[in-house]
């Protein structure tokens, strides 16, 4: 059994939980969702998801339960993957867990969101439906690209630790999730 803890400040949180439930039964794996709410959460988690939202909100809200400190240290001391979606992706980068820079809301306001077809370099090159809402920007590119916009890098994968622009959640499609599963259990 694999437990899934999921930051749950903001954001599509509960999508991000149909999502891993789904993903786990493509791939007959058993898991537990915990919803992480403070530091004492995190213990045992075998993975995590952080979702979208607005990242100083869920900075400031996390302050009072330590809960992004004790994640942050989970994953620099164990490993533990992560898929950070949006707002997840900034904290990855903003923390110095991803060598990747971000920029916040480099596509525009809510009413510049969208949804395009991306391109995805996850156990071969396929498409993705991306759904790109308030989204960040990576700004110099990458050295470890698994997703694209046209010429963009918009997903990243850097050892255990996804950051996407995008939201995943949001779609039909469960790879990233399916990535998480499989890493988690490659660890534990």
């Amino acid at each position: 059994m694999l437990t899934v803890g999921i930051a749950m400040l903001q954001g599509a949180r509960h999508q991000h939980m149909q999502s891993i439930l789904r993903a786990a039964e493509n791939i007959d794996t058993e898991i537990e969702i915990r919803e992480l709410r403070k530091a004492s959460d995190v213990e045992g988690v075998d993975a995590f998801i952080l979702p979208g939202g607005e990242s100083t909100a869920m900075k400031i809200a996390s302050r009072y339960e330590n809960l992004y400190s004790k994640i942050w240290k989970e994953i620099r001391d164990n490993d533990t993957p992560v898929l950070g979606t949006c707002a997840g992706a900034i904290l990855l980068s903003q923390n110095g867990l991803i060598e990747t820079s971000i920029e916040r809301n480099a596509f525009g306001r809510q009413k510049e969101s969208f949804q395009a077809e991306i391109q995805i370099s996850l156990e071969g090159a396929d498409r993705f439906p991306g759904v790109f809402i308030r989204a960040p920007r990576f700004m110099q590119g990458s050295r470890h690209p698994i997703a694209w916009l046209e010429e963009e890098v918009v997903g990243v994968l850097e050892g255990n630790k996804m950051a996407l622009t995008f939201h995943p959640e949001l779609t039909e499609d469960y790879r990233f999730h399916v990535w998480l599963l499989d890493r988690a259990k490659r660890q534990k």
